[in-house]
């Protein structure tokens, strides 16, 4: 089997899994907006929130992934699984983490002019999902097990069929009856914490059933903190996830700025950021795969194979890419009109997508870049060049280009200017990451094990 068709056949069952997961986000954008716009509004801040703070943590625990399939390419079975084991320090570590930034949303709240009849729900909303962290990272990192072995298929299962709990819990919490309360946005997260603890269940179970793991000697009683080992997650971890926190709250902050112009706005943004979100689940999926085979040929001594694969995966997501940017182009109103039926919402949130379906391709090139760099234990210049790009070109440039105007071009108080202002910035990571990858897979020098 080609290395192409190897990674698609491994992306394509990781898509489907983040598809189902993100249908989550899509089915609360959907209910929240059938209920009110209030609700949508209030959802469209708080999941922005809740997402920088989840995915920041996800990204330190991501670094798992070439690692973990490092080992499994150099067939170090017992070494993989004591290493699983280690991981469990550092999801703890990662749930205090990410327990306090949830709870104490207050102050972020109130810096970025959320309105206060706003914060409430925002905040009841977070302090709920905050709930759900032990569950979701541990079930994350079965999932990230999963794709290190090139089997992700079980974790699909699970995601599929955790969907179609997900969307009837959603309705009935968000709107009520049968005895329980409507609940609007805050409903949907109760939904959310109870279908993540039932996920991890499922995924403990087939922990101990599946010879799949037998090799690895999961169960062996738990060694205490190996803190060198921690150390080395954390040296790797902690840039990638400070970089992919600043992806994410360069989207959040979007949010909360959006939030001072009005619901309207922030309804508009919410479905935008969601499609957005939603296809962005084809280049992660790609990237996954794609770096879990580059993480194998490496530990199997094997960089040419290594190289392959890399170019292999640029080909799979350019080129799904700009199949997203032709049918984003061409179907945004209708897209829109699924998720809202105010007219005004609708409007406004077609032309958003526009500039959605023009940054398809800047935002696979560096996501596919960000995950293999992991690869190569890059993850320091990756960080910077989000900083500066993200940060100031797109989130800084966007509030300008917004707020204040520049030159003679008048400020356009509109959500538009940030999704602009994204779009260029996307377009030049696009051009700096590749090179830094270029430079790092010249100069790799395999780490003596």
């Amino acid at each position: 089997m080609t290395e192409l068709r190897t990674i698609a056949r491994q992306a394509a069952p990781v898509l489907v899994g983040q598809l189902a997961v993100m249908a989550f986000g899509v089915t609360d954008t959907i209910v929240a907006g059938r209920y009110s716009q209030q609700a949508l509004a209030a959802l469209s801040v708080g999941s922005a929130v809740y997402i920088s703070v989840f995915v920041a943590l996800i990204g330190v625990l991501q670094v798992l992934l070439p690692a973990w399939a490092e080992l499994h390419g150099a067939r170090r079975n017992e070494d993989l699984g004591r290493s699983v084991r280690q991981s469990l320090y550092l999801a703890a570590l990662a749930t205090v983490a990410g327990f306090l930034g949830l709870t104490l949303s207050a102050p972020l709240l109130r810096w970025t002019d959320v309105p206060a009849a706003m914060q409430g729900e925002v905040q009841a909303y977070l302090s709920a999902l905050a709930l759900a962290l032990p569950a979701t990272l541990l079930f994350r990192m079965y999932s990230t097990f999963n794709q290190s072995l090139g089997k992700p298929l079980l974790v699909t299962w699970l995601q599929t069929a955790a969907l179609g709990l997900k969307v009837p819990l959603s309705i009935w919490f968000a709107f009520g009856g049968l005895g329980l309360q409507a609940h609007g946005a805050v409903g949907c997260a109760w939904a959310t914490v109870t279908v993540n603890y039932l996920l991890v269940a499922g995924a403990i179970w087939l922990l101990r059933t599946q010879d799949l793991y037998a090799p690895y000697s999961l169960w062996q009683r738990m060694e205490p903190p190996d803190w060198r080992a921690i150390g080395r997650f954390l040296q790797l971890g902690i840039p990638a996830g400070l970089a992919v926190m600043v992806e994410v709250t360069s989207f959040t902050l979007m949010a909360l700025f959006i939030a001072r112009q009005g619901t309207l706005a922030s309804a508009a943004h919410q479905i935008a950021g969601n499609i957005a979100a939603l296809i962005y689940m084809m280049p992660l999926s790609i990237a996954i795969a794609t770096s879990a085979r580059v993480s194998f040929w490496l530990g199997a001594g094997d960089a040419s194979r290594a190289r392959h694969a890399i170019r292999s995966g640029f080909k799979l997501a350019l080129g799904a890419a700009l199949a997203a940017c032709m049918v984003l182009g061409l179907a945004r109103h209708e897209i829109a009109a699924i998720y809202a039926s105010d007219p005004q919402v609708v409007a406004l949130a077609a032309g958003l997508l526009g500039w959605v379906a023009i940054y398809q391709v800047g935002d696979a090139t560096q996501a596919l870049c960000v995950f293999v760099l992991r690869c190569y234990r890059v993850a320091v210049a990756p960080l910077v060049a989000y900083c500066v790009l993200l940060w100031g070109a797109g989130l800084a440039g966007g509030y300008v280009v917004a707020y204040r105007g520049i030159g003679p071009i008048p400020a356009l108080h509109s959500p538009a200017a940030f999704w602009i202002m994204s779009a260029v910035a996307l377009a030049a990571l696009a051009i700096v990451l590749p090179l830094i990858l270029l430079r790092a897979v010249r100069s790799y020098r395999p780490v003596p094990a």
